[in-house]
């Protein structure tokens, strides 16, 4: 769950805030005028974040071309790199 605070007590405690962060990572839910504006995460927890999304994206691909058939068979895939390698 993230810890929420308003951007001005963010402002005025900017290097503890992220201090704290590399501590503990727990994403901060910055708020404008109470309203939800940013979230400050460490960058560890971003780059894993990250990397979650590319191969969910990754995954989404291959069912979408899996329901359209564009498949292939493992023997097929396997010969078709056989004769590219053989004529190089």
């Amino acid at each position: 769950m993230p810890v929420t605070k308003s951007i001005s007590s963010f402002k005025a405690e900017a290097s503890e805030v992220i201090g704290k962060i590399a501590d503990a990572p727990v994403p901060i839910l910055i708020t404008q005028n109470g309203e939800a504006k940013a979230v400050l995460q460490d960058i560890e927890s971003y780059e894993r974040q990250v990397e979650t999304l590319a191969l969910l994206k990754i995954l989404a691909l291959g069912e979408k071309q899996v329901r359209e058939g564009r498949t292939k068979s493992a023997s097929e895939v396997f010969e078709r790199l056989r004769q590219r390698y053989q004529s190089t």
